[in-house]
């Protein structure tokens, strides 16, 4: 997952804004008591989610993918008043600590942690939203694309996560994993669908950003 040089990476994050003091204790705890921490967003990304979230001021935003709820605090940051972040994940072991977090940051009445498939509650979801961020199971990134277009706004934005999956995008596609073929077969899809203007930013693992027209 990194692209560029560590002691550039570590300039990077020295001159991008510090991470919030519960974000900086989530980071820790993650690291220390969760499987897979790799997963969560960390302090650049976060930092990079929360710029965007700040510059688009959404109204509502639902995350597909909780992890221990960093992003969801992130996106939360540049919320309008009284907006909410919804976020999805079916992993019901880390409920209770992301509820804590939520709680540490004040979020509690601007995060909605739901649990379960998100194939099947994203349609029970009313109204729109200006941002999804999708950062789930890799395999079904295609349907949760599909699931979310009719509920963001024109002018709204779906951003997925893990587009570059540590470089193996560059491989001949005949020859790679299944999950893998999915990631390529997700960033296809987005370039060749007129609905969207799209970018992939080389953040960590990569970000694609498609901004519904």
């Amino acid at each position: 997952m990194e692209f560029i040089a560590d002691n550039l990476d570590q300039y990077v994050c020295a001159h991008s804004e510090n991470e919030p003091a519960v974000l900086a204790d989530l980071n820790r705890k993650t690291h220390v008591s969760v499987i897979q921490p790799r997963m969560l967003s960390g302090h650049y990304q976060g930092r990079v989610l929360s710029m965007l979230s700040h510059m688009i001021q959404p109204e509502r935003v639902l995350e597909i993918g909780t992890y221990t709820g960093y992003s969801a605090l992130c996106l939360a940051e540049g919320l309008k008043e009284n907006g909410q972040v919804i976020t999805i994940d079916v992993n019901e072991e880390l409920e209770d600590l992301v509820a804590t977090y939520i709680e540490k940051a004040g979020m509690q009445d601007r995060v909605k942690q739901l649990i379960g498939d998100a194939k099947e509650l994203i349609p029970t979801l009313e109204g729109q939203f200006d941002i999804v961020f999708i950062d789930a199971d890799k395999k079904n990134y295609c349907n949760y694309y599909e699931l979310v277009f009719d509920k963001v706004k024109p002018g709204g934005y779906i951003i997925a996560d893990n587009v570059l999956w540590s470089g193996k995008v560059l491989e001949d596609y005949d020859t790679l994993d299944r999950e893998t073929k999915i990631i390529m077969d997700y960033n296809r899809k987005i370039h060749e669908d007129e609905r969207v203007q799209e970018v992939l930013l080389p953040i960590r693992d990569g970000i694609m950003i498609a901004r519904k027209k």
